[in-house]
């Protein structure tokens, strides 16, 4: 009987949710946006050309592993065991992670699953890997080195001792801190230990080279301590790096000292810190001015190189002043390394002079906790060759993206996906637009941009809906950036690409921008996007007249009027979102906007003002105050329920929505802007025509309810649908035809339906927790219903217009925090927060379904891993003896260890080009070889090869000797001619 009563009152007749019974409403999670927690670890793979991001353990849940490709292409990988992702490696088809429980698992790309893990007997300190091995060397703490086989899943029989103990015995707590392997020379492994650096050659199956650092009295060192400066100090080791070509040999110690050592004997060639050389001599004064102030520890170093790699550089993380102002990364460019075997003592000094410094700055108050590079096409040489940008972590959590070496910012639209921008930087506020189909499609940005980052990985496919409305995500950052892209049904994207507009540009101002409230057209596309500073930034889509040209931005901005921006347009942005008309209201922080698709933009603040654009012009049509909304009612009204002149507190536009539909005691429809306010109004206005063809707002009246404003829904009586204010139905007003609609408002304790604009209509109290947001929303083929997300982190529906409750669904995946900002979709679909940057989507018409597995492919199989760098044939004369990735293999795994289905693809094909008469090394050797006859016929052939080399000198020397005779003689018979013919000149 009470739904009968209130569909009376709300003036419709039919039951617009007839066909949605309870076991309809069941909500599916359909996807994740966004990051769970603060990303602990980043690693790149360059030939899959993949990026992966470990996150550390936080309130809201586990670690997590997130792999990304080109476009949208994503999996996560969860931890067995709640755990923060330590470290992160690609090595060839898996993945190997190291977590803060010290458990190792490796993680198969093809599949997106686990493989394997291992439990180390010690704590991990540092892991080193290869894409070119199946071993994963880890150092523990105790100072012991592991080997773990990638491919039987098993740890090897080699075992490392702590060999600075060894040298050191007095010496307690010696663990592992760093380790690389040679980055030409497979079977050498360079070790830090606390105290000093080890080479272990697993050739020689022994330590061959030892390198300790000590600053002596009267040096200064790297943090310059007057009261120590007169004592003997050893700084501890925090990381060690090979020279790309293994010639020299790095360390980075806790007094932000950075010390070269000739990897041949060991001896220091360059002590210095980022200001200052030769800090290891004593009497040597510092150039940095600020000396004694101590300095940032190092986080992370890389020894990069170009493609040529004796072209090379060092990127330092840490090691600047703390007193800077001004945090970032700095790149020693070193240039072309000195010939070794021909240069000077002193040339090779000279050149860790460094020959220029470059400055990559960071935002301020944020200092790089980490950083990837991102190499051109290698993966050898740890990573570090040819890189094109860096990827790094900054303390507030945050990434930000650089171009390397000059550390220009990189915007990630369109280069990294949607879900990274979360933290690139933080979002604060978000938006959802069901934008028209056709209208998407046409949104793609024409930009300027560089190389891309991420081009691996495919799509899964997946249906397409055509009929269906976009799920358009606009997302504001800290930086004054709106990022604009498709969030879609689950479906597949027809137009994956993001869109940006930059706030601060069209500004001027790039300072204390913060973003309160967005709206966008459904139809239309048109922007507004508003601040905390009472400003309204007006967008439409077009060409840029002025691309490539960097204009003057000053402007004289008018303080509550409309100022024309459009020479803002970014200069990199040929067609897209253009600036357009910036309204400086000047009335507190912006907190209502409404985009309409008839050109009419409506606008909200804190200081209870409400005005209406016309982008025709453009022009301010409207501007008034909602104390005034509150005289009206108190006229029309004085006992009505919830009524605000009770009340002195301030009130202000929250919602605002436009429709066409006959008004209450009119007879014909016309277009209307409805206000919803902080104190429950909603207040309705015509806006109509004027003779001279401009238009006019004019007040038409207000209702109040209980609570803040949460919705309006504007729908037509008859059908349920949304009564919008589109191209069509303004157009048939001229014909004089009418549309029948009514109100769906819910506040955050009560729903009401009437019909605009201050019918009594029909109302439901909310009596156990708070409305935090709603919307009228369809389910194709059943009808409608208000969907409102609750307090108590649940979902309601609604009946229309009986408001009887359909059905409610626990949503406890959600932050109750901030359950405020999530968002209910005409389409069903949900959108709340799960953490501090991850964003849920929910689908509530739907069978429960929990969170689907990513069906992405991550690998590509017929790419293949160039060769690894080797020794020089210089080194390989002089004796230097070559290690394979086999011969490895059989050093570390021992002669019974089965070879791994990467050797066994590598024999198939050695043995396919022996059948094809094709060159190969093994092409000769018998089928069924052994690992000693293997390792046998290699020193054959090493041997055959050394003595061929010395036949052929031995013939250069014999025919260099013959040459020379031959000259003697010559220059001897010349001789005896001349003294012959001065004789016979004579005598005769």
């Amino acid at each position: 009987m009470a739904g009968f009563l209130r569909g009376k009152q709300a003036g419709i007749q039919n039951d617009l949710s007839a066909g949605i019974v309870s076991g309809l409403f069941s909500p599916d999670d359909r996807a994740r946006f966004g990051i769970n927690s603060q990303i602990g670890c980043l690693a790149y793979d360059p030939i899959q050309s993949l990026l992966a991001v470990g996150t550390n353990e936080s309130p809201f849940g586990s670690g997590q592993i997130y792999i990304y490709g080109q476009g949208r292409v994503q999996a996560t990988l969860q931890l067995p065991r709640r755990a923060s992702v330590k470290e992160l490696q690609f090595v060839a088809d898996r993945i190997i992670s190291l977590d803060s429980k010290n458990e190792l698992i490796i993680w198969d790309l093809a599949s997106a699953k686990k493989v394997t893990s291992f439990n180390p007997p010690g704590v991990v300190t540092t892991m080193v890997t290869d894409p070119m091995l199946d071993w994963a060397l880890l150092g523990l703490q105790n100072g012991d080195v592991i080997c773990y086989d990638l491919a039987s899943e098993k740890i090897a029989p080699l075992r490392l001792p702590n060999f600075w103990k060894e040298r050191s015995p007095k010496s307690r707590l010696l663990p592992v801190v760093s380790m690389q392997l040679h980055p030409r020379d497979i079977g050498q492994l360079l070790i830090g230990y606390t105290e000093g650096v080890v080479i272990y050659s697993f050739k020689q199956a022994k330590p061959i080279r030892y390198f300790e650092y000590t600053v002596p009295a009267g040096a200064p060192g790297g943090n310059t301590d007057s009261q120590s400066i007169g004592t003997v100090r050893k700084p501890k080791l925090t990381q060690v790096l090979w020279h790309p070509t293994g010639t020299f040999v790095a360390g980075a110690f806790d007094d932000e000292s950075l010390v070269f050592w000739d990897s041949k004997d060991g001896r220091v060639v360059m002590a210095r810190t980022l200001t200052d050389t030769n800090v290891d001599k004593p009497g040597n004064v510092s150039k940095d001015p600020g000396a004694f102030n101590f300095k940032e520890p190092f986080v992370k170093i890389a020894w990069c190189c170009r493609e040529n790699p004796d072209d090379t550089g060092i990127l330092i993380a840490g090691g600047s002043s703390k007193i800077s102002p001004q945090k970032g990364l700095t790149f020693m460019e070193l240039g072309q390394t000195p010939v070794y075997a021909t240069s000077s003592w002193q040339v090779l000094s000279d050149h860790f002079e460094a020959k220029k410094q470059h400055f990559l700055p960071t935002p301020l108050g944020a200092e790089v906790v980490n950083f990837c590079l991102i190499p051109r096409t290698s993966p050898h040489f740890a990573g570090n060759q040819d890189p094109i940008a860096i990827i790094a972590v900054l303390t507030s959590g945050e990434l930000i993206t650089l171009s390397f070496p000059s550390g220009y910012p990189i915007s990630p639209t369109n280069m990294l996906p949607p879900s990274l921008t979360f933290v690139h930087p933080f979002v604060t506020t978000i938006a959802v637009a069901p934008l028209d189909r056709g209208r998407w499609l046409g949104m793609v940005e024409s930009r300027q941009r560089g190389t891309r980052i991420l081009k691996g990985g495919a799509e899964s496919v997946k249906s397409l809906r055509k009929k269906e409305s976009r799920n358009i995500v606009l997302m504001a950052h800290g930086d004054g950036t709106v990022r604009i892209w498709d969030a879609g049904h689950g479906d597949e994207l027809e137009n994956s690409t993001t869109c940006q507009v930059d706030l601060a540009r069209s500004l001027n101002r790039y300072e204390d921008i913060n973003i309160t409230m967005m709206s966008m057209g459904l139809q239309t596309g048109e922007l507004a996007v508003g601040t905390s500073r009472g400003e309204v930034v007006l967008y439409r889509w077009g060409g840029n007249k002025r691309v490539g040209q960097e204009l003057s931005q000053d402007l004289d901005v008018v303080s509550g009027g409309l100022t024309d921006i459009s020479i803002r347009a970014e200069p990199a942005l040929k067609e897209g979102l253009q600036p357009y008309v910036l309204y400086d209201l000047a009335q507190g922080p912006i907190h209502a906007l409404g985009v309409s698709d008839m050109g009419f933009v409506g606008v909200g603040s804190e200081g209870g003002v409400f005005s209406l654009i016309d982008m025709r012009g453009p022009s301010i049509i409207f501007t008034g105050s909602v104390n005034d909304f509150g005289k009206a009612e108190k006229r029309s009204s004085f006992m009505r329920k919830g009524s605000s002149h009770t009340t002195s507190r301030p009130d202000w536009p929250v919602i605002l929505e436009f429709g066409v539909m006959t008004l209450e005691g009119d007879n014909y429809s016309s277009i209307a802007c409805f206000v919803g306010t902080n104190l429950g109004k909603v207040a309705t206005f015509k806006i109509i025509p004027d003779a001279k063809g401009a238009y006019t707002a004019q007040f038409a009246g207000v209702t109040s309810l209980d609570g803040k404003i949460v919705s309006i829904s504007p729908i037509v009586s008859s059908t349920g649908n949304r009564a919008a204010a589109t191209g069509a139905t303004v157009g048939s007003l001229r014909d004089g035809i009418q549309t029948h609609g009514t109100l769906v408002v819910a506040s955050q304790k009560e729903a009401k339906i009437f019909k605009p604009a201050s019918a009594r209509g029909a109302s439901k109290s909310f009596d156990d927790f708070l409305c935090e947001s709603a919307c009228v929303t369809e389910f194709d083929g059943h009808g409608f219903a208000l969907v409102g997300v609750f307090a108590d982190r649940s979902i309601h529906a609604y009946s229309i217009p009986a408001l009887k409750e359909i059905a409610a669904s626990k949503v406890d995946k959600l932050d109750k925090s901030r359950l405020g900002s999530s968002i209910v979709t005409p389409s069903g679909c949900v959108f709340g927060w799960t953490g501090p940057s991850e964003l849920a989507m929910l689908n509530v018409w739907g069978t429960g379904e929990p969170l689907p597995k990513s069906h992405d492919h991550l690998f590509n199989p017929k790419v293949t891993i160039p060769p690894r760098p080797t020794i020089s044939n210089m080194q390989w004369i002089s004796g230097t003896q070559y290690v394979s990735p086999i011969d490895l293999d059989l050093l570390i795994g021992g002669p019974d260890r089965p070879p791994s289905k990467r050797m066994m693809a590598l024999a198939a094909e050695e043995d396919r080009l022996a059948r094809s008469g094709g060159s190969s090394r093994a092409g000769t050797a018998p089928a069924q070889e052994g690992w000693g006859d293997y390792m046998t016929r290699q020193l054959n052939e090493r041997t055959e090869r050394l003595n061929i080399i010395g036949d052929s000198t031995d013939q250069m020397l014999e025919n260099s000797q013959g040459w020379a005779e031959d000259v003697n003689k010559f220059v001897s018979r010349q001789k005896r001619n001349m003294l012959l013919g001065g004789i016979t000149g004579k005598f005769f």
